[in-house]
């Protein structure tokens, strides 16, 4: 074993830890795990911890195949509210053949190979995440009503801001577990909040994306409450988000931002079912501020792709077409290869659109390309791509596109 999975041994031993939880990705991003004593952990450090997979979206189909979980020491955090005596630890895992080999439907797996594959062209990206939730009451079984906790408005404050403690207690858990919020309020929609993070590194920002989704809707039933992360809760009301801003560094310090862009908006039609998964994901667009056209500006926020600075004064972009239904590791990835498709290639920049569309003419919108307006329309603009592709495993494509 490492040093690291040495320590982390101790630390269970010291530290009263009674249960770990091995904690990976479905082909979609939804977040699963399994439960393991202590004695077991050693065993699934050396040689990864089997479990059957049949019932995992993207993992064996009928019949199943043997996944092997290897956990990430670098990953470990506390779950806080858990017990303080009998402590439940969380560590995120690696998913593995038998033999070793990466399963092609690991998409965590999939983000560290657009890593090294950006580093080796010499690029660095950083993400972070703007994630937008609905709040809704719960019955006396604890199911979902169609009531929200609030009616409050954007960024608006208590007592109005039924969400604010609720925020404020998913924000200190987070802290306690390593994830750093950078900011939150109350979004627009009734019973609509957002919370964002700080830069990070790709794979620990996609972590943390997962891990942001288990707190809030842990925290959201404690409190009797649900948290609703589909991109359209409400029909008349805005969609929530995942807003993602990306920055790229070269290696030689050229600024290679608008390249990136570039990329991302030649290849993002054909990236939308990935980052738009379901029928409903086509419901928010071109409604209340979610874009619809492939544009971008520096100056208008509403655009698909916002141009903008980092807090360090870099140039970084967000993109706005994704929403919450999309797995996090899956995005970035594909964000990361779009981005390096466009500065490797040197693909020039469409102007910047400042104004807002609606009031550009008709001929002047005719010219602007779109964003997938079905779900079909979206999966064959994968099945036809020669960059998905390039970079997406068949088993991934045919779960998102049949």
């Amino acid at each position: 074993m490492t040093t690291e999975e040495n320590q982390i041994m101790q630390y269970i031993e010291e530290e009263d830890v009674k249960f770990i939880r091995l904690a990976f990705c479905d082909i979609f991003g939804a977040q699963k795990n399994i439960s393991v004593q202590p004695t077991e952990l050693q065993r699934a450090f050396e040689r990864g911890y089997p479990i059957d997979a049949s019932y995992v979206s993207g993992f064996g189909g009928d019949y199943g195949v043997d996944v092997w979980l290897r956990p990430e020491a670098d990953t470990v955090s506390v779950l806080p509210w858990r017990p303080e005596h009998g402590k439940v630890i969380r560590m995120f895992c690696a998913l593995c053949y038998s033999d070793g080999r990466p399963i092609e439907a690991d998409t965590r797996s999939l983000l560290r190979g657009a890593v090294e594959y950006a580093r080796q062209k010499g690029y660095r990206f950083h993400f972070k995440s703007e994630m937008q939730f609905y709040l809704f009451k719960t019955d006396e079984n604890g199911n979902r009503t169609a009531i929200p906790y609030d009616h409050a408005g954007y960024m608006d404050i208590a007592p109005l801001d039924k969400g604010e403690n609720i925020r404020r207690e998913v924000c200190l858990t987070l802290e306690q577990m390593g994830v750093m919020p950078e900011s939150s309020h109350h979004e627009a929609g009734p019973g609509q909040n957002e919370i964002d993070f700080k830069y990070a590194q790709a794979l620990p920002a996609a972590d943390n994306t997962s891990t942001f989704i288990s707190v809030v809707r842990t925290i959201a039933a404690q409190n009797g409450l649900y948290a609703d992360f589909s991109p359209k809760p409400i029909s008349d009301k805005p969609g929530s988000a995942l807003h993602i801003r990306m920055s790229v560094k070269a290696k030689d310090g050229e600024d290679v931002t608008e390249r990136a862009i570039a990329g991302i908006l030649k290849n993002i039609a054909d990236m939308t079912i990935f980052l738009n998964p379901s029928e409903k994901s086509f419901k928010r667009f071109n409604k209340m501020k979610a874009p619809k056209f492939i544009t971008w500006s520096d100056k208008n926020r509403a655009q698909l792709i916002f141009a903008t600075r980092t807090e360090s004064g870099g140039r970084c972009l967000q993109l706005r077409s994704p929403d919450p239904n999309a797995n996090p590791y899956l995005s970035f990835a594909l964000m990361i290869y779009a981005a390096v498709d466009g500065i490797q290639n040197d693909y020039p920049l469409s102007p910047s659109i400042d104004t807002e569309l609606q009031y550009l003419s008709s001929s002047e919108q005719n010219e602007i390309e779109l964003l997938p307006d079905t779900i079909v329309r979206a999966q064959n603009a994968a099945l036809n791509s020669g960059f998905i592709k390039r970079f997406v495993p068949d088993s991934i494509i045919k779960a998102y596109c049949n």
